[in-house]
């Protein structure tokens, strides 16, 4: 799965006129998840179930949340690029408990990957650069679970659509370098499945404060 975004990258950088400015983009943060609904079938036969769960990010344990961003601006305010965020979601023991998971997670990552659109106002605040920006995509989670059942479930899964939306302001270094802060926004709609016949339908929902740095050429 890495392997294709990162061909999808490459493609994509080379189908960018050479005329535009590119913008590498990368950084981390502080990420939430607010509540959202989990239901489906639990593994092996054990019914269904709906439960209200409070997502923990633990944006600072390994694997870290991080994200990368390749923009290429066809002017001095229109960019359009590609983005993938490493985000985190991991059930709390209530739920776990409440459903016979020892783990329930998406801690290698709930991936998203969005093509997106950017707007930004050079030259507004002086040095300073505002920008927003938004995407659609897909979200491809790495499930990590295991059931009281037997169940194990641990891989990659392309889950559904996502969405992101974003707005921060960066500032030059130097010619080539700029540092940035925002905030940004991603959601995604998630059907999935367990090992042993089980299923999982969930709205993830993220809030992160990023920093990073941007390289342009």
């Amino acid at each position: 799965m890495r392997q294709l975004i990162l061909s999808t990258a490459v493609l994509a950088g080379m189908a960018a006129p050479a005329a535009a400015e590119v913008e590498l983009s990368f950084y981390t943060g502080w990420q939430t998840l607010p509540h959202s609904r989990l239901s489906g079938e639990l593994p092996n036969g054990g019914g269904s179930y709906d439960e209200l769960v409070g997502w923990d990010g633990k944006s600072f344990q390994m694997p870290p949340y991080y994200g990368a961003r390749a923009t290429w601006w066809r002017s001095e305010t229109l960019g359009f690029g590609l983005e993938y965020t490493h985000t985190k979601a991991y059930a709390p023991d209530s739920t776990k408990n409440a459903l016979g998971f020892s783990r329930l997670e998406f801690s290698d990552g709930h991936n998203v990957l969005t093509a997106n659109v950017l707007r930004r106002w050079p030259e507004r605040w002086g040095d300073l650069t505002p920008y927003v920006g938004g995407g659609l995509g897909i979200a491809f989670p790495h499930v990590d679970a295991t059931h009281n059942s037997g169940s194990r479930t641990y891989g990659f899964q392309v889950t559904g659509p996502a969405m992101r939306l974003l707005a921060g302001v960066s500032y030059p270094i130097n010619d080539r370098f700029s540092m940035f802060g925002e905030y940004q926004f991603t959601y995604s709609s998630n059907e999935g499945e367990f090992d042993g016949g089980g299923t999982f339908n969930t709205d993830i929902k993220t809030n992160a404060l990023n920093i990073g740095i941007s390289l342009n050429f």
